[in-house]
Order: structure tokens, then sequence, then C-alpha cells
């Protein structure tokens, strides 16, 4: 009992719920039976965010794969610094960029408006008024388009998103996450999170409204004007 209460205390101290500190107790014994729970509960939501990060989608269920592998070789290195769920997340996004950086390398036929902003890059001194850095109070993007747009509409938008852009969208407007999880999964700045979104959601509309007026023309050009105007800051 005294056990069980001390782990509880210990669990909500670094911020993570009992009910995770207990599975991962499990997990680290190589419970077949929690690795099991782990992914009926995570497969899904994971697969999702992996799919709308990658440029073919069709690869999504290997890296979903790929990322469970990574966590059972490394889940006794996890001490709760972050939820489990964060954890997942993180190392999801680092197999979807992983994959990414392949693509690139070695199956990439044309340039594309994502290659203007992979890898680290300058901000060749880009800066952003205060208000750039404000949560936009409109209804976003994904909740406009659903009343309006099919799925495979808003899906085929958002991979024409450059990646910094699409996967902070993704993780707030789809997936749900606060701002401040966001900065941790990422390892970004709050200010950085919130200007990104704000950016993401305007490209995002501009690519919706401009598919809606002329589904027959590309729609890389308005995309393209919106990145011209200045690298993505870190």
């Amino acid at each position: 009992m005294q056990a069980g209460m001390a782990v509880g205390n210990l669990a909500s101290a670094i911020g993570i719920t009992s009910e995770d500190a207990s599975l991962v107790a499990d997990l680290k014994t190589g419970s077949e039976q929690a690795f099991g729970l782990l992914i009926a509960q995570y497969h899904q939501p994971l697969y999702s965010l992996i799919a709308r990060s990658i440029k073919d989608p069709s690869d999504a269920a290997d890296l979903t794969q790929e990322v469970f592998i990574k966590v059972f070789r490394s889940i006794r290195g996890f001490h709760g610094d972050a939820s489990l769920r964060t954890w997942l997340y993180r190392i999801a996004l680092h197999e979807a960029s992983n994959q990414r950086r392949w693509w690139f390398r070695h199956k990439r036929q044309e340039v594309t408006i994502d290659s203007t902003y992979d890898g680290d890059g300058d901000s060749d001194g880009d800066t952003l008024c205060l208000s750039a850095t404000l949560a936009d109070q409109r209804d976003s993007p994904y909740e406009e388009a659903v009343h309006t747009e099919s799925r495979e509409h808003l899906e085929a938008a958002l991979r024409q998103l450059p990646e910094a852009f699409r996967t902070i969208v993704v993780l707030r407007e789809i997936e749900g996450f606060s701002y401040e999880e966001i900065s941790e999964i990422l390892d970004l700045q709050l200010g950085t999170v919130k200007s990104r979104l704000t950016r993401g959601r305007t490209a995002l509309r501009t690519l919706l409204m401009v598919e809606k007026k002329s589904p027959s023309q590309p729609s890389a050009s308005p995309l393209s004007l919106q990145a011209s105007k200045g690298a993505v800051t870190r």
C-alpha cells in the first residue's frame, strides 16, 4: 500500500499519471501484455500523425512499427521527465523526420516547396511582429474545412504545407496538444510555436481557398508567395 502511494506521489511530482507510471513499470520488465496495451492505445493516433508528416502516407504503417520497436528498445531509458504520450509523439516525429530526409536524398525527382524548409537553415534576419506570435482567434482552417471540404481535400492541402508549419498545425488542430506540450515535443520556444501555428493556419487557409475557387489550378503558387516572405524562425 505504502509503495503504491509512493509511486503515485512520485508520478504526480514528475508530471505523469499513476496509470502511465504503472504501465511504464510493466514495460520496463518486458511484459508482453503491457506492450500489447501500449500498441492498442497509441497505434492509431501515432499512425495518423506519421501519415500526415511524411510525403508518402503509404510508408506510415512501416514507420509506426519502427516507432514501437524504438520504444521497446529504449523504454528503460524513459525516466518520466515528460508524459508517456509526449515521449511517444516525440519518437514518432523523429522517425518521420528521418524518413523525410531519406526521401529527399533518394527519392525526390523535383524541387518542392517543402525543400525550402528542410534542415536548419538561417533566418536571414527575418523577424515577426508581436501579433504574429498570438493565437488566431478565428475558427481554424481545419474547423472551417470540415464543414465544406472532404477529408481527402484537407489531407492533400496539409501535405503541401512546409514541414515546420504542418507538424505544429497537426499537433494543435488535429491531435489537440496544448502549446506547452507542442513546445516540449518539438523542443521549441513557446513564442515560436505560436508564431508557426499562426503562419501555418494562414498558409493552409490560403491553399484551401485557392483550391476551392480553382480546383484545376496548381496550389503551390500561393504557398510559395507565403513562404517567400521569410524563412521559418526557430
